[in-house]
This record gives structure tokens, C-alpha cells and sequence, in this order.
């Protein structure tokens, strides 16, 4: 399965409030494995790396009206206290999806995902993606893939 058609599959099978954690090493393909799923749900236009914003909104068409795309990345966090002090223990208790890169930066203050995604570089232009479901939301996506 290429990384677009996974992205299609699990943005169709998405909840309007779903949390999900990517992990990999630099490279392996977080950014762009959302960026997929963000056009997938009808995102339009530049979709910017939140690498330096640290989060990103985004309208998804796709989803229930006016439910946001949260697209987090907590890379250069240096203390897992950056995120409570961020605000974005606030953020996450709203509706709407949330992934999130680097979730270990924000420790255990980050709420639990729903879904976890595991991206490994086995070359150039191959990933090796893990999924696995935390909660009854994350199992009903991997059941729609």
C-alpha cells in the first residue's frame, strides 16, 4: 500500500474527534504521510510543516462542518511542560482530529492517542507503516481499512 492510498483509507474511515501520534526517525515521512491525508480530507491549498509554528489548523471539507485538522509538531520542544504552557492541553480537548509528530517531546502531559502510526524508512521510497489502536475510535479506523 503506498502512503497516499493509506492516508485515503484512514482519512475515510475518520471520526470527527480522533487523536492520532506519528512516530518515526527524521525522514521517515510524518509530514508527508499527513500532508496526504489532509488533501485526502479536502484540505486546499499549502500545507506548511508545523516545525516551527509547533501547530498548525487546517478546515477539512471532509469532515463535519467545522471540525479543524490539528497538525502538530513538538520536535523542538526542549521540556514536556512547553505543551501545557502552549495552551494546547485546551486544543486537544476540543473536537476535531489532531496528529501529532514527536508526541514523546510533550511526554505523558499529551493526552493518549487513538491511533498510533509508526513510519520506517526501508529506502528512498519505501515506508514500513505500523498502525495501532488505543481506544474504540482508533480500533473502528484500522476496522475500515
Amino acid at each position: 500500500m503506498s502512503v497516499p492510498q493509506s492516508s485515503v483509507q484512514i482519512s475515510g474511515s475518520s471520526s470527527s474527534t480522533c487523536t492520532s501520534r506519528l512516530h518515526g526517525d527524521l525522514g521517515a515521512g510524518k509530514t508527508t504521510l499527513v500532508r496526504h491525508l489532509l488533501r485526502a480530507l479536502g484540505v486546499q491549498g499549502r500545507i506548511k510543516s508545523p516545525t516551527y509554528t509547533v501547530a498548525e489548523p487546517h478546515e477539512a471539507p471532509h469532515l463535519a462542518p467545522h471540525t479543524l485538522v490539528w497538525h502538530f509538531d513538538f520536535y523542538r520542544f526542549d521540556d514536556p511542560r512547553e505543551w501545557e504552557d502552549a495552551g494546547f492541553r485546551e486544543l486537544f480537548a476540543q473536537p476535531g482530529l489532531k496528529l501529532a509528530e514527536w508526541p514523546e517531546k510533550a511526554a505523558a502531559l499529551a493526552p493518549p492517542a487513538d491511533l498510533a502510526i509508526h513510519l520506517q524508512a526501508i529506502d528512498d521510497t519505501a515506508r514500513q507503516v505500523t498502525l495501532h489502536a488505543h481506544s474504540r475510535t482508533g480500533r473502528s479506523l484500522l476496522q475500515g481499512l
